[in-house]
């Protein structure tokens, strides 16, 4: 229901337009960013410059001057907390000096400016108690609204103010009848969760800090619940498709892998084998996730995947994110199976099969050739990009799925890609290296089984993490460079990693959030929220970087760049000489985040590290340490001492352990960049739930959604929960969301 009759026209607009509350649901859920006693000052100290606030304070001077190098007069308050103080001024608006007066509090809101060192509020929006008015708003607008012991704090804007947004909330609520529960009643008895009105009351307009804790419970739970159902649903659904299982044959393909493979499988890998396995022989698809730390196996554990599906005369497709890596794969791979990959070919072994690669930037003869050999299905494995995903493309017998670094796909690539398998799903099996905690598998993962490998394989190196900080010492970097040196002169190999291109094409943008122009192949969606506030100096360059190090400190080394710009078969080149030794120090983008295998590579150095995620930070030193050499990762960073930047390079620093600093990497971020609704331009859907610190609540829900979708998978008996779970997603999404 539309909130036009609630308020006036110009506060409904700016709370539509700039808080994207339409509805009467939207304005009922948003909730108070805090609350505040009555009597009670805000510390002023904890201000930043930027943020809408609004402050109880006390008003300590006030002070009307004429201004000095134009016309009019300047209105100057200090307001004070006891301790610290905030400025506020008011050009032209003289008559204000009638209201506000030295030791009368009140409310004021703005955005924090800075001037001469003076945080400030320029033409603030205030309310002041003890008096019978807001001069800011229509004269009946009574400051008895907020003479309750606790007062609700709402995100604001500068023309829609806490208290107006307060006032159109209380407006509603009086004017609320029955409200359908999302929950069912069952449930809330077991939760001892409050109804959906009481909840609204409890959190709108709390008595005490018991009605909000009360309330805030409900809507947790309630986000955890409604979130969960639509991934029970989506499991359930599932387990309804037809698939063909697929079984690998006695003394078959994968069996003759194994049995050439030159090292020994981990416990995990053969755990993680065993349940793949499993799912591949069963009539429904498998829809299985598979994490694990950097180096930990996971591309063997999906070739046993792909190969029992070859041996079962289907096709396996392996989709990955940039060109670089999908090269890496298909060379693995092939040099994995040996003659296995070579059927047809002299040499090739006649139980053996082809392995196609298929990316954009293949020439027209190499393209036409991967396209026959994974339609005729003579390629049981295809490897590829995005290029996969175009209608050309087409499969003799689709059988299985993966989906590397699957965080990189949006669900109608995945789906697009699924969908060549005809009327038949396919199974499928997404891999990540970033290592997720339970609660986040649960909530965003929560339609896929989960399969984790934690072990790493024997002959892997300690890797020593160092900050190398530029801000307190600037010199480090000289010796940086000369340990480069002497890694090299060690007969190993170095990579520099740079969050900018540099080249024409690149526009010079350093403020802007990723790691180059259109067209680079690398992805920094995944930094923290605090990486911009921190990135306002000149980004390093690859291409720069690169030219400065080969006349420079690297003098005489093999120095050469390898980025996302470059031509397909030119990448290709760079990394093949790299792999072959011919490359000394190799300056790249991010495009050697994942998948690349240099055992040789013992050092890393990221230049400006603190425009990186902790993530991804965490998976571009595993690219070193691979062999029998310790590895060695620096850090480089202008973020000073302190700083929230300099925080996560402390972090990552400090340890190598993938599911910690995943959960660090999530207390650096908002709640809904781990949801995707950064990337999806959308509001997160959980505004209460915190992934990280709610585990408990995630887990209840999801037992009790799973209860609720088994006993109705279609909730006809729950109209109010089926209304909420299609509220999540918008008409354009849900048909892929299904798809996947």
């Amino acid at each position: 229901m539309p909130l036009s009759g609630f308020a006036k026209a110009d506060v409904l607009k700016a709370m539509r337009d700039r808080l994207e509350l339409a509805t009467l649901g939207d304005l009922l859920r948003h909730y108070p960013r805090r609350y505040v006693q009555r009597g009670e000052l805000t510390n002023l100290r904890s201000l930043r410059v930027g943020e809408e606030v609004t402050v109880q304070a006390e008003i300590k001077s006030v002070n009307l001057r004429s201004m000095k190098t134009r016309r009019g007069d300047l209105l100057e308050v200090v307001v004070t907390d006891g301790h610290d103080e905030l400025k506020l001024t008011f050009f032209n608006q003289p008559w204000r000096a009638k209201d506000l007066h030295k030791g009368v509090r009140g409310l004021f809101a703005g955005k924090i400016d800075s001037y001469r060192d003076t945080f400030q509020l320029s033409h603030p929006h205030y309310v002041l108690f003890g008096q019978q008015s807001d001069p800011d708003s229509d004269p009946d607008s009574i400051v008895e609204e907020f003479a309750g012991a606790l007062m609700p704090i709402y995100p604001s804007t500068a023309k829609a103010a806490t208290w107006s947004i307060a006032r159109v909330v209380r407006k509603v609520l009086d004017a609320l009848g029955e409200v359908p529960d999302p929950i069912p009643a069952p449930v809330r008895e077991r939760r001892g969760l409050l109804g959906l009105k009481e909840a609204f009351e409890a959190i709108h307009r709390p008595e005490s800090m018991a009605d909000v804790d009360a309330a805030r419970k409900r809507f947790r739970f309630e986000e955890a619940f409604v979130l969960q159902t639509e991934l029970a649903r989506r499991r359930s659904a599932a387990r309804q498709l037809p698939a063909r299982p697929r079984v690998a044959g006695e003394g078959g393909l994968r069996a003759a892998f194994e049995a050439r493979l030159p090292f020994a499988l981990t416990d995990g890998q053969r755990a993680v084998g065993a349940d793949v396995a499993a799912d591949l022989a069963r009539d429904h698809p498998m829809q299985r996730l598979l994490q694990g730390e950097v180096g930990s196996g996971k591309t063997v554990c999906a070739l046993l995947a792909m190969l029992t599906v070859v041996d079962a005369g289907g096709q396996a497709a392996l989709l990955a994110p940039t060109e670089v890596l999908a090269q890496q794969h298909y060379r693995s791979i092939t040099a994995l199976l040996g003659p296995l990959a070579e059927r047809g070919f002299i040499g090739g072994a006649d139980d053996g099969t082809r392995v196609a690669l298929l990316t954009g930037g293949q020439g027209t003869a190499a393209r036409r050739k991967a396209l026959l050999e994974a339609a005729s299905g003579e390629a049981g494995v295809v490897v590829g990009t995005h290029a996969l995903l175009e209608d050309k493309v087409q499969f003799a017998d689709l059988g299985l799925v993966v989906v590397d670094e699957q965080h990189r796909f949006g669900v109608e690539q995945r789906a697009a890609l699924t969908g060549k398998a005809g009327g038949t799903p396919p199974h499928v099996l997404v891999m990540t290296a970033t290592p997720i905690p339970r609660t986040v598998a649960m909530t965003v993962f929560g339609d896929l089984e989960v399969s984790t490998l934690s072990e790493l394989p024997s002959g892997r190196a300690p890797i020593q993490t160092n900050v190398v900080p530029l801000a307190e010492k600037p010199d480090w970097i000289d010796h940086a460079w000369r340990r480069v040196r002497q890694e090299v002169d060690s007969g190993r190999q170095v990579y520099v990693v740079c969050p900018r291109i540099g080249d024409d094409g690149d526009g010079g943008d350093t403020k802007r959030r990723g790691a180059g122009g259109p067209g680079e192949d690398t992805d920094l969606s995944d930094l923290p929220a605090d990486v911009e506030a921190d990135g306002t100096r000149e980004m390093t360059a690859v291409v720069a970087l690169a030219a400065e190090l080969a006349e420079g400190p690297l003098a005489g080394l093999r120095v050469e760049q390898l980025h996302g710009r470059q031509p397909s078969d030119a990448k290709d080149a760079a990394m093949r000489r790299f792999a072959a030794g011919e490359i000394d120090v190799l300056v790249a983008t991010t495009v050697i985040e994942v998948g690349v295998d240099v055992p040789n590579a013992s050092t890393m150095v990221v230049m400006d590290a603190d425009w990186f995620g902790v993530s991804q930070l965490h998976q571009l030193r595993g690219r070193v340490g691979r062999g029998g050499h310790p590895g060695l990762c620096l850090l480089v960073t202008g973020a000073a001492e302190g700083s929230p930047a300099r925080s996560r390079m402390d972090a990552v620093a400090s340890t190598t352990d993938g599911f910690e600093l995943s959960r660090i990497d999530l207390q650096h971020r908002r709640e809904g960049d781990v949801l995707g609704a950064d990337q999806s331009g959308r509001r997160s859907s959980l505004r209460m739930l915190a992934v990280i610190r709610d585990e408990k609540v995630i887990a209840q829900a999801r037992t009790d959604a799973a209860e609720v979708v088994d006993a109705d998978p279609g909730l006809r008996g729950e109209p109010a929960l089926a209304e909420a779970v299609a509220a999540l997603y918008d008409d354009d999404r849900a048909d892929y969301l299904e798809k996947t």
